[in-house]
């Protein structure tokens, strides 16, 4: 083979440096600000959803043949290697539908970097300096990445991206040199799953293993790099421009490197549901706050019509069966929080997928695609809803911009309040303040390791 064919796509050498030389004191403010916040928001949200049956089973299971070791796995009060902590947190961390996204990446990528980040960060005694720069540079990157292609609709963005972005927080933490780095970056590109976007349409709750998945490969990826293993010359490249994609700008990967944080447009959820349903359940916010006692009598409810984007009009299941598939559905999500009047976890178990008085005002849902809503995507997420009652009344309600983008984020004391309402019925009180307050200012923890080992959780 000839010595041109060998040499790396000037992208990714530049991507490499930047991932390599970049400091915390490099990183922007409000970059800084959101990545401890998505470290912070992640773990009670992974608490939460390993209570969930299947995940107690999936853990207890695992965890009997698992390797000893010093991380976290979060909500079972055990400890394993950075291996299976990974994988079990990144697994249960997306069960609820509480976990970041972003818009502009496409997907998740907090819940994909942060469980393998702080599993070593622990395992590797690293400060929470570290943690935190290694949870950004991850995050920032397979962000650019995925923002620069098209990844076909029929793919589901976890377990792709997210493993490229684990494996960097882990190299980082590790100390790769660039030439490492570069390598990493095409054998991580390489190893993310053949994900498929119609277990959100089918309520299948295999789709939650695939944030494991990219933990669980990030690190490994990691590991195959220190022990010599190569990558394509141009992995990024030929995966998210040939396999999951026919179109990736390179370029766009490496513009505004460093000026541009893709991690400070990220959102936060507190509405347990996949993220375009925000967006209609906004709209109904807006319409019940015109509403005398912000409650309406659902007997009296005739029609409700939604027009959205096009990713929200895609959840448009009228006949949902089981708990997982009703956060992702709009017309239960409207039906059940008309129904309890809030849109707690309550609003999504299985007793609330039982009730018939649910299932029916979800079956007069008619939810639809405006186009030019649709174009106004992903800058804006529009959606506007309109209820008939019986006397002809017809109310309506609209969203612009979602809560929790950027745009219009939720407020600090929303996002505190998240924190506790998930971690204390796992951890208690006690321990829920001393984690909220130990991750709140995580570039002072000297060792995180010593930090987390005062826990049990």
């Amino acid at each position: 083979m000839s010595t041109s064919l060998r040499t790396p796509p000037p992208y990714l050498v530049t991507l490499s440096r930047f991932l390599c030389r970049t400091t915390l004191a490099d990183v922007s403010p409000e970059a800084k600000a959101r990545a401890r916040w998505i470290i912070a928001d992640c773990i009670p949200v992974i608490a939460a959803g390993m209570q969930q049956t299947q995940m107690k089973a999936y853990a207890a299971r695992h965890l009997s043949a698992a390797a000893p070791g010093n991380a976290w796995v979060i909500g079972t009060g055990r400890r394993a290697s950075p291996l299976d902590a990974a994988l079990l947190n990144g697994t249960a961390g997306t069960w609820l539908e509480l976990d970041e996204g972003n818009l502009f990446a496409k997907g998740h990528p907090g819940i994909q970097v942060v469980p393998a980040a702080v599993a070593l960060a622990q395992e590797r005694r690293a400060s929470g300096a570290d943690l935190l720069l290694a949870v950004a540079l991850g995050y920032e990157a397979s962000a650019r990445i995925s923002r620069a292609s098209q990844v076909r609709l029929s793919v589901h963005p976890h377990g792709t991206y997210g493993v490229i972005g684990a494996a960097i927080a882990a190299a980082r933490l590790i100390g790769f040199d660039e030439a490492q780095m570069l390598e990493l970056l095409n054998v991580a590109a390489t190893m993310g799953m053949a994900t498929s976007r119609q277990t959100l349409l089918d309520g299948a709750t295999v789709r939650n293993i695939f944030t494991g998945h990219s933990g669980f490969m990030g690190l490994t990826a990691t590991r195959l790099v220190e022990c010599g293993f190569t990558g394509e010359i141009d992995g990024v490249g030929n995966v998210y421009g040939r396999v999951l994609s026919d179109t990736f700008d390179r370029e766009r990967v490496v513009a505004g490197l460093g000026s541009e944080w893709l991690i400070a447009q990220n959102y936060f959820k507190l509405h347990p549901t996949g993220r375009y349903v925000h967006s209609a359940i906004d709209a109904l916010d807006d319409l019940l706050s015109r509403v005398p006692g912000g409650r309406l009598d659902i007997d009296r409810i005739k029609s409700i019509k939604v027009r959205a984007y096009m990713l929200a009009a895609m959840l448009a299941e009228r006949r949902v069966v089981s708990s997982f598939g009703a956060r992702f559905s709009v017309p239960f999500a409207l039906a059940s929080i008309l129904y309890h009047g809030r849109s707690g976890l309550a609003s999504f178990d299985d007793q609330a997928v039982a009730n018939p008085k649910i299932q029916a005002l979800a079956a007069i849902v008619d939810l639809s695609e405006d186009e030019q809503h649709t174009a106004r995507f992903p800058s804006e997420q529009p959606c506007d809803l309109a209820i008939t009652l019986d006397d002809g009344t017809r109310l309506e309600g609209h969203c612009i911009v979602t809560k929790g983008e950027p745009a219009n984020p939720h407020g600090p004391e929303e996002l505190e309040g998240k924190f506790f309402d998930l971690g204390v019925p796992v951890w208690g009180r006690e321990t829920a303040q001393a984690i909220f307050d130990g991750l709140s200012k995580l570039e002072q923890i000297p060792d995180f390791a010593a930090f987390t080992d005062r826990f049990s959780i």
